[in-house]
């Protein structure tokens, strides 16, 4: 998805240069899109190929963009939509798109900075209890003959389990929803 995200962005690029250049809009698409290194560059061949022969190029864009990774695309056939119908210029409409998406990727890229802690948190606090009975097996202590050979052991093995459990499971929930902001 990432790297989707960073070749759209380097083909808003080019092709805003291209049209800045003085090309028409379909020749600056087939140089910006056959300059630009996606993960999959067969998958733009219907793209280069529309805008080489002036065929439909904003059904083009919404058929080649990928699931994940494609809004740069989607936003795409919506600017060369805006442009034919209304004249607008194209090279300004792209612009403001590389920069949105610029914009989106710097968010995304400080999020997933910002969640790096609290993931990493969470990782600790799942392996503290093993380190727990490392540590009291090594005091001399057998935490394993109380939490499996006593009710009360397995009472607290299983609360112990239970909550470090709901611990992970809350942890994951509060990053994926801050990751959908």
């Amino acid at each position: 998805m990432a790297a989707w995200q960073t070749a759209s962005i380097e083909l808003c690029h080019g092709l805003a240069a291209e049209l800045a250049a003085g090309r028409t809009a379909g020749e600056a698409l087939a140089r910006a899109a056959s300059a630009t290194d996606f993960p999959d560059p067969v998958a733009l061949r219907p793209l280069v190929a529309a805008a080489r022969d002036g065929g439909d190029i904003p059904t083009t864009l919404l058929a080649v963009a990928p699931e994940k990774g494609g809004e740069a695309f989607r936003e795409l056939a919506a600017c060369w939509r805006v442009s034919m119908t209304t004249g607008a210029g194209l090279a300004g409409l792209v612009d403001r798109v590389a920069a949105s998406l610029r914009e989106a990727q710097a968010h995304h890229q400080d999020l997933a900075a910002q969640l790096a802690g609290p993931r990493a948190t969470a990782r600790l606090l799942a392996f503290l209890p093993a380190l727990g009975l490392l540590m009291a097996a090594g005091l001399g202590m057998s935490p394993l003959d109380f939490l499996f050979g006593s009710t009360a052991g397995i009472g607290c093995l299983a609360a112990g389990l239970a909550l470090d459990g709901c611990g992970l499971w809350w942890t994951n929930r509060l990053v994926t929803r801050a990751q959908q902001v």
